[in-house]
């Protein structure tokens, strides 16, 4: 009888291992041929803050589902006075491939 992998739900990282709770507001752009483009995901409050003194330094933006792993190192912390508020990454597709594969992981 074949085995059935159940997938897990895909999750989002800035510290390996440690799973980004906050749900995104994530702005999509792409060139005129379709070659090449980027999304934007602004979180605000994200919960990685609460655990970044105990866990460790943000690394990257992770994007992590059953077929691997989609990485950026374009990644900014928001603060106002003083106090971190939001995170934007950036995430650059540069060929239709990876438009694809990054809208299988935006679907699951």
């Amino acid at each position: 009888m074949p085995v059935i992998m159940m997938a897990g739900k895909p999750k989002i990282q800035f510290i390996q291992g440690t799973d980004e709770l906050t749900i995104p507001d994530v702005k999509l752009t792409k060139s005129k041929d379709g070659t090449n483009g980027m999304a934007i995901f602004r979180f605000d409050q994200p919960s990685v803050f609460d655990s970044s003194g105990e866990v460790g330094d943000i690394t990257g933006f992770y994007m992590i589902d059953e077929e691997g792993v989609l990485q950026s190192v374009d990644v900014n912390a928001k603060f106002v006075n003083g106090k971190p508020s939001g995170i934007e990454a950036k995430y650059i597709m540069r060929t239709p491939r990876d438009w694809d594969r990054f809208m299988r992981f935006m679907e699951r």
